[in-house]
């Protein structure tokens, strides 16, 4: 869908996933502009498979940059605005495409904005954002029962044993660190999100 505002944006999820995307296009007819690429992905995803080490959005990251020439728009200059724990993973993989496969690495990305994106094992915050998401669909008991569950294999797993399982599947953070990416980036964070 498309609306008309400051700019033109189209607003979708993916078949199968529950990936958000909303893609804004620049005025029509204007002279300068960037394509705003703003996605998330779903948090089940966020915070089982990618958590423990299953490369699940590995394809969803493929599926947004070929949207990209779906919608013809591949020629534009592109920022990507990478919003929290599923933004940041996600990121993570589209760069790695970008850099490795001929047809995405022609895309004309000029910036990166990161928007409370996570920080390396912070354990804590994410289990401060699972229990936000789980807060309101899940009663308090089973919801602690996870809670804990999560963080105590998240520590076990992504802690402890990463000296050893880093060679299986790196985390985020730590892919990121290796970015080959040239374009700008603009890293956002508050002390006030929960």
């Amino acid at each position: 869908m498309l609306d008309d505002g400051v700019g033109r944006s189209a607003r979708s999820s993916m078949p199968d996933t529950d990936m958000d995307y909303t893609i804004v296009l620049p005025e029509p007819g204007a002279v300068r502009g960037c394509v705003v690429i703003r996605y998330t992905a779903a948090w089940r995803t966020v915070f089982f498979a990618e958590s423990f080490g299953l490369s699940s959005l590995r394809e969803q990251a493929r599926r947004l940059l070929e949207l990209l020439y779906d919608y013809e728009i591949d020629q534009n200059p592109i920022v990507f605005h990478v919003f929290s724990n599923g933004g940041f993973m996600l990121y993570r993989y589209m760069v790695e495409l970008l850099h490795s496969h001929r047809q995405f690495g022609r895309l004309h990305v000029v910036g990166t904005i990161f928007d409370s994106a996570p920080g390396n094992r912070n354990v804590l915050g994410s289990v401060r954002a699972l229990s936000t998401v789980l807060r309101p669909r899940t009663s308090p008991p089973l919801r602690y029962l996870a809670l804990l569950l999560f963080a105590v294999l998240v520590f076990i797993l992504r802690v402890l044993l990463y000296p050893a399982t880093r060679f299986l599947h790196e985390n985020h953070y730590d892919a990121m660190k290796s970015d080959p990416s040239l374009w700008p980036h603009l890293y956002l964070y508050s002390t006030v999100t929960p």
